[in-house]
Parts: C-alpha cells; sequence; structure tokens
C-alpha cells in the first residue's frame, strides 16, 4: 500500500494538481511536510484551525525531496516543513522561500527495525546474514532517513556489503509498510514512525547519525498567504504544539522553544 496523502497526488513525482479556475474561493493554507510529520501535524492543524475559525489547513504528505521539486514546479504551496537541513537548504538557494522565516522545530532519531515475529536481525552486524534477503531504506537521493541510514552504514563500512539487498522507498512511511508487510527482513525509519506501530515492529537499535535529525520549516516565497503561514509556524513553535510533537514521539528543539509563545500573530489564542 502506498503512501497516502491528503491531495490527489500520488508518489509526489508529478506536480501537485490545483485548480486555478476557482477565482475568489479561499482554498486555506496549504502545508507541505515531510512524511512522517503526518500523524501529529495533522493533529496541530486541528488545533490551529480551532483557534483561528474560518483557517482552512490542508497538508501533502511526501519525502521531502518530492515535495521541494513540486515547489520548484510552481505548486501553490504556502509553508514547507522537511525532515533535514539539506532539503531546506537547496530551497533556500533556490529561491523557493521567504527570507527570514525558516526555522527549526523539533527532532527525530534513525532506528533499525524488524517485523515484530521475526528474530533473525538483533542489531546492525545481523543485516550481513545470509537470511537477510531485503533491507529497506527510503531512497537517499529524495528521503532523508534514506541519507541519515546510507551514512550511518557507510560509516560502519556496511553500505557497500548491503547494496544489494536494499529496497528503496519513496518515503520513510514506504519503508515501514515494507516493514509491516513483512517483505523485508528489516528497515530503517524514524523512532517517530516506530512508536506509530510497536505492537507490530519491534526497535532492534537506534542508529547514531552524524548529526542531530533537526526538521526545519518555512514560509514559501510565492505563498498568497504569508500572514496565515507565519501564524501557523509561530503555533507551531508554542508548547501546545510542542506538546503534541512530543507525544508523537519527536524530540523538543531547543533553539525553538526560546521564543515559542511569541509568535503567534494569526488571532491564536496563547495556550
Amino acid at each position: 500500500m502506498f503512501l497516502r496523502i491528503t491531495i490527489c497526488l500520488f508518489a509526489a513525482m508529478i506536480p501537485l494538481a490545483w485548480a486555478p479556475g476557482q477565482v475568489g474561493a479561499d482554498p486555506g493554507l496549504l502545508v507541505s511536510a515531510a512524511a512522517s510529520l503526518s500523524e501529529s501535524f495533522k493533529e496541530i492543524g486541528r488545533s490551529f484551525a480551532a483557534k483561528n475559525p474560518g483557517v482552512k489547513v490542508r497538508f501533502n504528505f511526501a519525502g521531502s525531496g518530492p515535495l521541494l521539486q513540486q515547489i520548484a514546479q510552481g505548486a501553490p504551496v504556502d509553508l514547507f516543513a522537511s525532515a533535514d537541513q539539506e532539503t531546506m537548504d537547496k530551497a533556500e538557494k533556490g529561491g523557493f522561500l521567504l527570507p527570514g522565516s525558516r526555522v527549526d522545530f523539533t527532532r527525530n532519531s534513525l532506528v533499525l527495525i524488524t517485523p515484530m515475529y521475526m528474530s533473525v536481525v538483533k542489531g546492525l552486524g545481523d543485516l550481513k546474514l545470509g537470511r537477510v534477503q531485503k533491507i529497506a531504506i527510503g531512497n537517499p537521493a529524495s528521503v532523508p532517513a534514506g541519507r541519515y541510514a546510507r551514512a550511518a552504514l557507510e560509516r560502519q563500512g556496511l553500505w557497500e556489503p548491503l547494496a544489494s539487498k536494499v529496497v528503496r522507498g519513496i518515503s520513510v512511511k514506504q519503508t515501514l509498510e515494507y516493514v509491516l508487510r513483512g517483505e523485508v527482513e528489516a528497515g530503517f525509519v524514524y523512532a517517530t514512525d516506530a512508536a506509530g506501530t510497536k505492537d507490530k515492529v519491534r526497535v532492534v537499535a537506534e542508529i547514531p547519525t552524524a548529526a542531530p535529525i533537526v526538521y526545519p520549516v518555512a514560509v514559501v516565497a510565492s505563498s498568497a498567504n504569508k500572514e496565515k503561514a507565519r501564524a501557523f509556524i509561530g503555533y507551531l513553535r508554542s508548547a501546545e504544539a510542542q506538546a503534541i510533537l512530543l507525544r508523537h514521539g519527536f524530540k523538543a528543539e531547543l533553539s525553538s522553544l526560546s521564543a515559542q509563545t511569541k509568535l503567534i500573530p494569526f488571532g491564536c489564542k496563547d495556550p
């Protein structure tokens, strides 16, 4: 089952569809966010909308790379939240972000998981065993979790020996699905993804990364809803939204918490 997202889009490899003929209609705030944020952002979106009557919040979840590709192709996105700094750096260098709007708002960690009923893999070293035929990893070319996984395996000297076993997913959610369906013996996902399916997968190792996995968010330069977008970022950094992220397994991003309650300008009430 492929990743399900909230607007008419398959693997996020084509431009985002919209209806330019609906002149005068309020399309609301469109947030393109990394797939790993799906559950938490849906909850945050409902909470933000409740505090801002009449403001509609829509989401487009996919791999960070394909989301940036959509923005570059002219998709009418208001906010972009990436699972890594590298993709957001590319967006900034490409001129796709509103200057000064980029902030970090949460952190995550990378883990190695297996289907609950499989016990052959108990750590990274076991991935070399002959009984391990397939290992799910997000495509390193477009999925931040895949890049983190590849870099971690390279540091251990395992990437080349395991390359023939790698099954590449179009997002971290698809990688998780491969493990859930038992189509692979192991997979690399975020701790938040594993936490949401802890009765079906087993975490066998937390994988150290060269740098913390920090999520940035920014207003898209071409947004027609910049005020609302800034307000959403303000709410995202509020204590209330941070509590939602923590409940979904994310970690607090300390640099975002220092000013968290003073950045909610668009009619939001302080939590």
